[in-house]
């Protein structure tokens, strides 16, 4: 089981309920912090004093409160994280339940479990905790069809940005000159073509409309 643990949530009743499913597991060596920017640093500071921890349980959304900070949400600190200590077992415990942003959690974060907070939700982190403990992953049930959606792997960052700024009403025509702007590449206009193309055979869109309303629904923007 794991001997140094991190929590990264800044609600003190969540924090504290988790805190009481590490206790039920007698794991009573943990620490918690409200800032990802402080966790980060929390990390560092264990790997240089040679008492890594080996496990972070953490959040994706972080209020804004006003307080500068680098790191601003749970992908921000987990990739953060990993790039110092890529062997850290990571549980993700949020309410975000899209699936693509749950898909790219464990696809590009390589995050170890997943539990969606609801009613559940606590015997879901207890049953995680050893889950991972064990070198398995874990995903809520609620929310396992997310691993099973293969449509998440044929599509890739621009094909987000494609369906984000047809959300926010950019006509196809105008997005080469947007894309340019933004340097977001590639930006070419037969490029932005075949792609929407491809995304509307993808997900049998009859119309941009249709796509965006369709990513919606997925949890794609």
């Amino acid at each position: 089981m794991f001997q140094k643990i991190l929590i990264a949530e800044d609600l003190d009743s969540i924090s504290l309920a988790v805190q009481h499913v590490l206790n039920e597991l007698q794991l009573t060596s943990f620490q918690h912090d409200k800032y990802c920017d402080e966790a980060l640093l929390k990390i560092r500071k264990a790997l240089a004093d040679h008492e890594p921890f080996d496990l972070l349980i953490s959040d994706l959304s972080f209020k804004d409160d006003g307080r500068q900070s680098k790191l601003s949400s749970g992908e921000e600190l987990i990739a953060a994280v990993r790039a110092i200590q890529p062997n850290i077992k990571v549980i993700v415990y949020s309410v975000e339940d899209k699936d693509y942003r749950i898909k790219s959690l464990f696809e590009k974060l390589n995050v170890d479990a997943f539990v969606l907070k609801g009613r559940e939700s606590l015997y879901q982190l207890k049953t995680a905790i050893k889950t991972v403990a064990q070198n398995k992953t874990y995903i809520s049930p609620e929310v396992q069809h997310v691993l099973q959606n293969k449509t998440g792997t044929q599509i890739d960052d621009f094909d987000v940005h494609l369906l984000k700024h047809l959300s926010y009403g950019i006509a196809q025509e105008d997005m080469e000159g947007v894309f340019k702007e933004k340097g977001i590449k590639p930006s070419s206009k037969s490029t932005i073509e075949k792609r929407l193309g491809k995304l509307k055979v993808l997900f049998k869109a009859n119309n941009p409309v249709h796509l965006v309303a369709i990513a919606k629904d997925l949890g794609i923007i």
